[in-house]
């Protein structure tokens, strides 16, 4: 058996110590103080060394490790607390040290130094080591559940849960197999094949939780069952097959109008009536035809003849205009000549009576400046006589000349007004002739236009004319109220959709009813069912809990028989008759949480740490808190060391096994 004593404990700025060393010298100790004097102190200070946690299990983040004043504000800063123990591990001596610390840091730059949170330094035989190197080797000395076990006589029934002193109990003393227990009860026969893959209490599980289920759905289906009658339509009043003959009815009626609508707005009405129109004018034509077209026939011919006699007419009275108007212009020019040649005549007898008026000559020498010899001068003066002379008888022949021909071209055109005249008179007898022959044709095309029958006077004529009248006032409306018919059209199918959309929701109310029988149906047979299974899960439930109750035969003796004051109640009967899955623990029939007293509890609470001690092969030191609760505690070979409230010692005492005794410093 592997056995830790805890030989010395010193504290250093934990909790209130500034400095207090518990030395056992190797047994048992007694620490006395007051309420509030530091007893369990010291076990948190023992379980805060190994694992970094107080003896209720809180880490140092929710425990204050600082001297607090009594404002609850830190004392003092920059502190090292620390506990340090000496333990012996069979015989060994292992030294542990923890030193939780503030980091103070002076940043750049800054006169004083900023806080930046806590360090913990740990050490083992005096060699710093790290956190999990210390650890390890805690944990290489013993688990730390192990330790809490161990070392507090009400950790196993304060601290645990049910399921977790149920595994511990059921650790040592060893569990019964299923197997065994099936053997023991020939009624769970049946139950290997019931439990297949599964143990029992997985089993017991899953069918209890089946059977909550099954509760709840049959629970449930009434419920459904009446919500699916209340939402049943009524149709006491309807008939189907009248009402799909009118469904029908209208899903015909809603498919014209919308034919109707398509041609309206793409002008298929109006393209008919247009359409007649044409065909009654192509008749109306056809009767006009038939019955003009013999004089209309004549009527062309006599046309085409007073249209040829107008042209004749036409031309010859052109042409006599055209010689009147040429003789008028003749005429014209005929005085214009003839006045010419007057006036040439008045020009050649002025020129021809001009004589020669002396020269003006100069005498001097344009060189010499000197006066010219006479027979310079005078030949001189007969050269400008024969000048004179010479241009004089060619003006007169010039103006001769042109006198002549104007009166040449008088004559000529007198002569063209004289044929005119004679065109003209001619063009005049033919004209009067064409003009009575004209007169005549014109008379006759009028007689024959006036013969023309009168279409309006026949009765299929006048039929048609009337239905002309009638779709041609059609066409103007509709296309006058194409948009109003429109809307008119749409109306009627919106109303016709609506009353279908009534129609289909009335045969709608069938098919409901159908698919709400049928739900229920269904529900009542999910109900029949469920029943079964409930009942044949309650059998298998039954056969579970024959088999816990002989387990518990079975465990009650084993497990009990381990300690030898404590009891274990691990089922509590139901008043149903089931089985409730406990684990209480007795002393003389008191449940440990019902009423047992701390001296009572105290001693099952270290019945249970020597069972646990001889089976996990350790032993650890017992620190028991208000000791004083007890005269005498049960034997046990851990090392005890007794937190004893004594209102005398305002100061930690302590007193050893041998009676030494020391005070806080």
């Amino acid at each position: 058996m592997k056995k830790i004593i805890l030989e010395r404990l010193t504290l250093r700025n934990f909790k209130g110590f500034r400095e207090f060393t518990l030395s056992t010298n190797g047994g048992n100790a007694d620490a006395f103080g007051d309420n509030g004097s530091g007893k369990t102190t010291l076990f948190d200070g023992f379980t805060w060394l190994l694992f970094g946690k107080d003896s209720a299990n809180r880490s140092e983040q929710k425990f204050e490790i600082k001297e607090l004043d009594s404002a609850g504000k830190v004392l003092r800063h920059k502190l090292e607390h620390e506990i340090e123990a000496d333990l012996l591990v069979n015989g060994r001596r292992r030294t542990f040290r923890r030193v939780y610390s503030e980091k103070w840091t002076k940043k750049r730059g800054s006169a004083t130094d900023s806080f930046e949170g806590h360090v913990t330094d740990y050490f083992i035989d005096g060699v710093p080591v790290k956190a999990g190197e210390y650890s390890a080797q805690v944990d290489s000395l013993i688990k730390e559940d192990l330790f809490r076990l161990l070392t507090s006589p009400s950790f196993f029934n304060d601290q645990l849960k049910k399921e977790e002193r149920r595994k511990v109990l059921l650790e040592i003393c060893g569990d019964i197999t299923d197997v065994e227990v099936i053997h023991s009860n020939p009624s769970l026969s049946r139950l290997p094949a019931i439990l297949g893959d599964r143990d029992v209490e997985s089993h017991r599980k899953v069918v209890a939780a089946r059977c909550k289920g099954i509760n709840e759905e049959i629970k449930d289906i009434p419920v459904r069952i009446s919500e699916a009658q209340r939402s049943q339509p009524d149709i006491a009043e309807l008939d189907k097959e009248l009402l799909q003959d009118d469904i029908d009815s209208i899903r015909s009626q809603i498919k014209t109008k919308e034919e109707e609508l398509l041609r309206i707005r793409n002008g298929g009405e109006s393209a008919v009536k247009e359409k007649r129109i044409r065909e009654i004018e192509g008749e109306l034509l056809a009767i006009q035809n038939r019955l003009q077209s013999a004089a209309l026939d004549k009527i062309a011919v006599k046309r085409n003849e007073v249209a040829e006699l107008q042209s004749d007419y036409d031309s010859m009275r052109r042409k006599v205009d055209d010689a009147n108007y040429r003789i008028q212009q003749n005429e014209r020019t005929i005085e214009s000549r003839n006045q010419e040649a007057d006036r040439l005549k008045n020009e050649w007898n002025s020129v021809n009576k001009q004589e020669f008026q002396g020269h003006e000559h100069d005498e001097n020498c344009p060189t010499c400046g000197r006066m010219l010899p006479a027979e310079q001068i005078q030949e001189a003066n007969d050269k400008a006589v024969a000048d004179f002379n010479r241009k004089k008888a060619m003006l007169l022949e010039k103006i001769s000349a042109e006198g002549k021909a104007a009166k040449d071209e008088a004559r000529r055109l007198e002569q063209d007004n004289s044929r005119l005249l004679d065109e003209i008179n001619q063009l005049s007898d033919k004209l009067a002739i064409v003009k009575t022959d004209l007169t005549a044709a014109e008379v006759e095309l009028t007689e024959l236009r006036s013969g023309i029958q009168d279409p309006r006077s026949d009765p299929e004529y006048q039929r048609l004319m009337t239905e002309k009248d009638v779709v041609q006032n059609e066409l103007t409306q509709l296309s006058a109220s194409a948009k109003d018919e429109i809307t008119r059209v749409q109306s009627d199918i919106y109303n016709l959709q609506a009353e279908l959309r009534s129609l289909d929701e009335n045969m709608a109310k069938f098919a409901q009813v159908l698919k709400t029988e049928q739900r229920i149906v269904e529900l009542e047979q999910q109900e029949r069912t469920l029943a079964a299974e409930y009942e044949r899960l309650q059998e298998e439930l039954f056969l579970t809990e024959e088999f816990t109750r002989s387990k518990v035969a079975l465990l009650d003796s084993k497990i009990n028989s381990k300690f030898k004051y404590a009891r274990f109640r691990l089922f509590e009967e139901q008043i149903n008759g089931g089985l409730k899955e406990v684990c209480d623990t007795l002393f003389n029939g008191v449940p440990y949480d019902g009423g047992l007293n701390r001296a009572a509890q105290y001693i099952v609470g270290l019945d249970i740490i020597n069972t646990l001690s001889e089976y996990y092969g350790f032993s650890a030191p017992i620190f028991i808190d208000n000791a004083e609760a007890v005269t005498k505690l049960i034997d046990t070979d851990a090392q005890v060391i007794r937190l004893v409230v004594s209102e005398q010692d305002k100061k930690l005492r302590v007193v050893t096994q041998n009676n030494s005794m020391q005070e806080a410093m």
